[in-house]
């Protein structure tokens, strides 16, 4: 005959159940909000890093405008501003400290339904294979730390990790940036928006290319193909006297991409000490532009790719 169990037992087998259901209560919110897709940050910058940088004690500027001629029409948040007919621009400031090491600083800011948004800043730190416009392979780091205001993301603060890889010859460049957006806070999430770029030379002072740029959502759970971003940029590079312009237009392949978007990047980089203004280049400018401002031995160089290497 069983016997039953006593006050004390009957207390803890309660104990017990409670504790399971809470565990499954917890087990099962936790599982619905990994499964729950978050919102995107506003993007303000559409570019792929190359890992070349500033040389060391230069200062160098870029201004970076994107323009969505028919996009998203709702926010990707409560609070933010809806893509479509918006205007993005960066003013981007970094300064050469090492051969391997430049650190910047961005100003976001967007016109959106005739306001002006500030996005606060953001400071980057970008390590990097020094001389890397003279390697065949090169690669990279980049980190952003962002402190951003509501229309642009539902988290105060965020960070960007940008790694950075690349494989070139005198003819053609191929970068991949595999990039993590974190943000930090009750609505933070992290995100995962690979990108890629084939270029080719077509001047010194010209290349076309493709960039294809996404926003896939979270790692390990990821949007539905048609809530993810899919963006083909058709692309160019090429300078007006010691300016580096790349423009590009984009078009969103899913219906959580925005429709058509126009991309442009104007790049100038002060001279460094008695360096004649015309020597001068444009961070992260493609290379291959910059074989025009060489002398005749760098030329030779930058057309062996394996220069100096053996």
């Amino acid at each position: 005959m069983a016997m039953e169990p006593g006050p004390e037992a009957a207390g803890a087998q309660v104990r017990r159940r409670r504790g399971l259901l809470g565990l499954g209560l917890s087990a099962g919110i936790f599982a619905a909000l990994v499964a729950q897709p978050q919102p995107a940050r506003a993007v303000d910058e559409i570019q792929l890093y190359n890992a070349e940088i500033a040389e060391v004690g230069q200062f160098t500027v870029q201004q970076h405008l994107n323009y969505t001629f028919a996009g998203r029409k709702e926010p990707d948040f409560p609070g933010g501003f809806a893509p479509n007919h918006a205007l993005n621009g960066t003013p981007e400031f970094a300064w050469g400290i090492t051969s391997w090491f430049e650190l910047g600083l961005y100003i976001p800011w967007a016109v959106s339904e005739d306001r002006f948004l500030s996005n606060a800043f953001k400071l980057r730190t970008l390590f990097v294979t020094p001389n890397a416009d003279k390697k065949s392979f090169f690669y990279g780091l980049n980190f952003e730390y962002d402190y951003t205001t509501r229309p642009f993301s539902p988290t105060l603060f965020a960070m960007e990790m940008r790694p950075i890889v690349g494989w070139r010859n005198p003819q053609w460049e191929f970068i991949v940036n595999p990039i993590v957006d974190f943000g930090f806070g009750k609505n933070g999430d992290i995100d995962f928006l690979p990108a890629a770029r084939l270029a080719r030379k077509i001047t010194d002072d010209v290349q076309l290319g493709v960039e294809y740029y996404t926003d896939l959502g979270r790692p390990g759970s990821f949007l539905p193909f048609e809530q993810q971003a899919h963006q083909l940029f058709a692309v160019t590079d090429f300078k007006v006297g010691a300016v580096d312009v790349d423009f590009g237009i984009g078009y969103g392949l899913t219906s959580g991409s925005d429709r058509w978007v126009a991309k442009t990047i104007l790049s100038y980089a002060f001279p460094v000490g008695d360096q004649p203004d015309d020597k001068a280049h444009g961070m992260k400018a493609p290379p291959t532009m910059k074989a025009s401002l060489r002398s005749p031995s760098t030329l030779q160089a930058a057309a062996d790719p394996f220069a100096g290497m053996r």
